[in-house]
């Protein structure tokens, strides 16, 4: 997970980083304390100031969750790994050994894991579940897909 989380934060910041231009560049020109005349100017902080970024924000919170879909549901879909998986020669795969891992499955697994993390401890909750959970330590959003972490040989 730390893993996956880098790559995410590389991600973040490739995304964020374009945004605070378009800001800068777009937005932050038309927002001055002055008016022509040189006296102080009328400045609306939602309309001229927050409303820009709120949707700034809604786009770069839109294309995350597009790309944590593609990363997490398709690559574990095609694979059942993803890169911090591989390196750690992990795989996800069906506690079930006559299914194979299907789309469905991937996507309530992630589909869980994303929605815990609105909530207070719970994904705390969900990460700690494997501790206690017998005999195949599943957190509950593997529990709630049909799905469990094994170790891949070399």
């Amino acid at each position: 997970m730390l893993l996956d989380s880098a790559v995410f934060m590389v991600v973040g910041l490739v995304l964020a980083v374009p945004a605070a231009i378009i800001f800068l560049v777009v937005v932050a020109p038309d927002i001055s304390l002055f008016a022509s005349d040189g006296s102080l100017g009328e400045v609306d902080f939602f309309h001229d100031l927050m409303l820009p970024l709120i949707w700034i924000d809604l786009g770069v919170i839109a294309i995350s969750l597009v790309l944590a879909y593609v990363y997490y549901v398709e690559m574990m879909f095609k694979t059942g790994q993803t890169f911090g998986k591989k390196m750690m020669n992990l795989r996800i795969v069906p506690l079930d050994p006559t299914r194979s891992l299907d789309r469905r499955a991937a996507a309530k697994r992630f589909l869980v894991q994303q929605l815990s993390g609105f909530f207070p401890g719970l994904s705390y909750l969900d990460g700690f579940w494997q501790l206690w959970d017998k005999p195949w330590q599943q957190c509950l959003h593997d529990k709630f897909a049909g799905t469990v972490v094994v170790k891949v040989s070399q």
